[in-house]
């Protein structure tokens, strides 16, 4: 027991010194190393600070620039919609304009094709392929040409549009995404570390195969702006070329209608001349017919009177005849009647000449039937060509659209 209340071993003082100074010297140099790690900490907090900040600016300067890009490109694609816009507005008009030519082209072709049609009821030597025939004619193959021309056109301006259309789609589309992408990069740059919806996003850093090179990024948006631009200027070109075709092809309808209208008038002109002579010659032919009426009524007459004295003359013989014997003689008297007989006889078979004049009566009434059917002939290539195709032709008129 005694044993168990032993007293603990007492330090020498030299150790009591030696365990302060040792206490001491480990307390400065834990104290030294915590201050160490202290500054080094604050250090590197304020390296840290500095390059935060640093970065931070560095970014927030990354995304000014990015928006000054964006609203460039913008700026250009705004531009080019605008310019393909308006490009595609004025080839529209251009397309209205085709449409009504190429409408007014119908009736004109249609009145061709009748004038040409009514022309095959002209009778006789009339039916000729006169020059009005060949204007006409040509009037229609010059229409169709033209309408042929203007279809195929117009199915240029139709595509042409549909290109600017597409053009115009892509820059839209380029313009959505670089608006949507402007207004996240805005949204970025108002972010301060006491914006109250950040937050920490754990895949955020990741880089997925959709991100495309900054390169790619503005060859997109140029290739848009070149496409629309090669566009617009295959829309200026096309605009003058229809300007040309429908300048050029109403002149071509408007000068070919004028040939067709004074082949028209001369021809009119000719049948008249040529009419006005029939009836001339038709007036002749009766008046010739009734004089020769009148000569034939005294051939006959003529004829007629010859009768009596040819009658007496004869009677006379024929009673000389009778005389008795030697009173049958051949004397002055007797060869006096004889000689007048044989006189009038010969004299009346003189008058064959009524045979012949009754010869050229029915010739002069065949020439007055065909003067007066070729009149008729006449009559009604006028009533066609005047009446019915010069009439019908006033209403063609050609228009510039």
């Amino acid at each position: 027991m005694a044993r168990l209340l032993q007293a603990p071993p007492k330090f020498h003082p030299s150790e009591w010194n030696i365990a302060n100074k040792m206490q001491c010297a480990s307390t400065e140099s834990q104290k030294f190393r915590s201050e160490c790690m202290i500054a080094e900490s604050q250090r590197l907090l304020d390296e840290i600070e500095r390059t935060t900040q640093k970065t931070r600016s560095d970014v927030n300067k990354k995304i000014e620039q990015r928006q000054e890009e964006i609203k460039f490109w913008k700026q250009e694609l705004d531009k080019k919609l605008e310019q393909i816009v308006h490009e595609t507005e004025v080839l529209l008009t251009f397309k209205t304009r085709l449409e009504k030519s190429l409408e007014s082209c119908k009736e004109p072709l249609i009145i061709a094709q009748k004038c040409l049609l009514n022309r095959q009821r002209r009778a006789g030597i009339d039916l000729v392929h006169d020059e009005v025939e060949q204007e006409l004619v040509k009037e229609a193959e010059v229409l169709q040409g033209v309408i042929a021309l203007l279809g195929h056109t117009l199915e240029q301006t139709n595509e042409q549009i549909r290109l600017n259309r597409s053009a115009k789609y892509n820059l839209e589309m380029d313009l959505k995404d670089k608006f949507t992408a402007l207004m996240i990069d805005d949204y970025c740059a108002s972010l301060a570390n006491n914006t109250p919806d950040i937050r920490y996003a754990d895949d955020a850093v990741k880089i997925e195969g959709e991100f495309v090179s900054p390169e790619d990024w503005i060859d997109f948006s140029n290739t848009n702006v070149e496409k629309a631009d090669k566009q617009r200027n295959n829309s200026l070109a096309l605009r003058v070329m229809i300007d040309g075709i429908l300048s050029q092809t109403a002149n071509d309808m408007r000068k070919q209608c004028e040939m067709v209208n004074a082949a028209f008038r001369n021809r009119v002109k000719e049948v008249k001349d040529a009419k006005h002579k029939l009836e001339t010659l038709l007036a002749m032919v009766m008046d010739e017919t009734a004089s020769q009426e009148k000569n034939i009524a005294a051939l006959k007459k003529a004829i007629a009177d010859k009768e009596d004295p040819v009658k007496v003359s004869q009677t006379c013989l024929e009673a000389r005849n009778h005389r008795p014997n030697m009173e049958l003689c051949y004397d002055t008297v007797q060869y006096r009647l004889i000689n007048e007989v044989q006189e009038i006889t010969k004299n009346i078979q003189r008058q064959d000449t009524l045979a012949q004049a009754e010869t050229e009566l029915k010739g002069l009434s065949r020439r007055q039937l065909s003067l007066e059917e070729e009149i008729q002939v006449k009559e009604n290539t006028l009533y066609i060509d005047e009446v019915l195709c010069m009439q019908m032709r006033e209403s063609v008129i050609i228009n510039n659209f």
